[in-house]
């Protein structure tokens, strides 16, 4: 161990000398980083602003197929779009070990810094999205276009990766992970896989046991978040394949079924596009984010934030779109008033996906049993909007009562540095962030009295 850890640090100062030595030749330095006024509900406004066993690269990534009917509502360009952005490899600008670039700032509130997790050299995790841990501290990492499933080690726990290793490749969107009993889960777009053991087996994974082969094909809105309720089930979102349309069950909607791939049951209808929910640490109930339509404006209609303390509500898509937008081609006879309307409409287009209610004890009190969301950012809006993680506040009877800026950074102007995808809490209250497109993983941390 003391061998590795000097190799890590030699391999450290040789980045730090070659970064000094750019500097000195006249790159000269990125600003630094200040701290933003938090707002109380973000508006349709652009934000202002190791030693590793290297991985082998990915296989080339097969692009999704679009039909011409998806083509002409955007389902062509939609995916085109996050597709190149997504695969993109990560850039020199992210591979210091230390902390983000200084050329791109993150801005948080006071006493909150952000340091690279994992990625970048030697420990890379291309196209990271969903992240799952198990008890014994694995982090596991789901992928969509890459088509891979890493297992994330930190071996000598200083809160940065150690080791990245592969254990699936060639998969289709293998976007959700989830742990239960020494099993990690798979979401692939129509099935459920499960690796046994697999921990005592990461470099030599088992073959998986599919769980559930059912589900829908369509790659359209057919990645998948999973993860297990307090009920024991998992739970298995079903996106709607399309912009906007009428489908039978178990499209748009939140799914759910036993362990072992029996009881597939329906708990939540209209839902568009789900990549992301939690259960509030009190009460179980869940909450999750969802996608809004495209094309009816740049600022309408909003993501939203739902709350489903039972099974069987309906949220509205495709009749009506953020609780009080009829739909223009479905909602003809129908009334938002028929539906559950979101706990707290987000803003347009962000693409809100991962949320998780704060259960540390790092963080202020403030912050605790409140609600992050990972805003991975618009694809089709004039002004970008998004690429930021936001914080919508509970009162102390569960309401949402507000919506604002946590931490910004990823988009500068028309620049685009990352997409945040997933969040998950660790054991000593830091707070993990998934971005797919710079291929890094970020931990959030808090001092008192410390700047960014």
């Amino acid at each position: 161990m003391l061998c590795r850890n000097n190799s890590r640090h030699v391999r450290r100062a040789v980045l730090m000398a070659v970064l000094a030595s750019a500097l000195l030749a006249g790159c000269g330095t990125g600003p630094s980083a200040t701290t933003p006024t938090p707002s109380p509900e973000p508006t349709a406004t652009a934000p202002q602003a190791p030693t590793p066993t290297a991985t082998p690269e990915p296989p080339p990534v097969q692009l999704p197929t679009v039909t011409p009917a998806e083509a002409e509502t955007g389902a062509g360009q939609e995916m085109a779009q996050e597709t190149a952005q997504e695969t993109a490899e990560p850039t020199a600008a992210g591979a210091p070990p230390a902390g983000l670039p200084l050329d791109y700032p993150i801005q948080l509130p006071p006493g909150f810094q952000i340091r690279i997790y994992a990625g970048g050299p030697g420990v890379p995790v291309p196209n990271a999205r969903s992240l799952a841990l198990s008890p014994n501290g694995t982090l596991f990492v789901g992928t969509r276009e890459a088509g891979r499933v890493y297992a994330v080690l930190d071996h000598d726990q200083d809160y940065q990766a150690d080791e990245v290793i592969p254990i699936a490749q060639g998969l289709n969107m293998p976007n959700g992970v989830a742990f239960r009993d020494g099993a990690l889960y798979v979401a692939e777009v129509n099935r459920i896989l499960r690796f046994d053991n697999i921990e005592d087996n990461l470099n030599d994974p088992p073959q998986p046991v599919v769980v559930y082969d059912g589900y829908p094909s369509d790659q359209w809105h057919g990645w998948k978040f999973i993860r297990f309720g307090p009920d024991g089930k998992l739970y298995v979102p079903v996106g709607a394949p399309c912009n906007v349309c009428e489908r039978n069950d178990p499209y748009a909607s939140i799914t759910r079924i036993n362990p072992d791939g029996s009881g597939l049951e329906v708990f939540a209808r209209g839902v568009r596009n789900s990549v992301g929910f939690d259960w509030h640490p009190q009460t179980g109930e869940l909450w999750f984010t969802d996608n809004g339509r495209d094309y009816l404006g740049d600022d309408a209609p909003p993501d939203e934030l739902n709350h489903a303390p039972e099974p069987g509500l309906h949220f509205g898509f495709p009749y009506c779109h953020g609780g009080t937008i009829l739909d223009p081609e479905f909602g003809g006879g129908r009334s938002c008033d028929e539906f559950t309307p979101p706990a707290m409409a987000l803003g347009p287009h962000v693409a809100a996906l991962g949320m998780r209610f704060y259960t540390g004890a790092m963080f202020p009190p403030e912050y605790h049993n409140q609600i992050f969301i990972a805003e991975h950012g618009s694809w089709n809006r004039s002004v970008p909007i998004g690429y930021r993680i936001t914080l919508v506040r509970l009162d102390e009877a569960g309401r949402a009562t507000s919506y604002e800026v946590f931490a910004e950074g990823w988009l500068d102007g028309s620049d685009v540095h990352g997409r945040p995808v997933d969040l998950l809490v660790l054991p000593d209250g830091s707070l993990l962030v998934s971005d797919d497109t710079a291929g890094m993983i970020y931990r959030i941390t808090y001092t008192p009295g410390e700047s960014p």
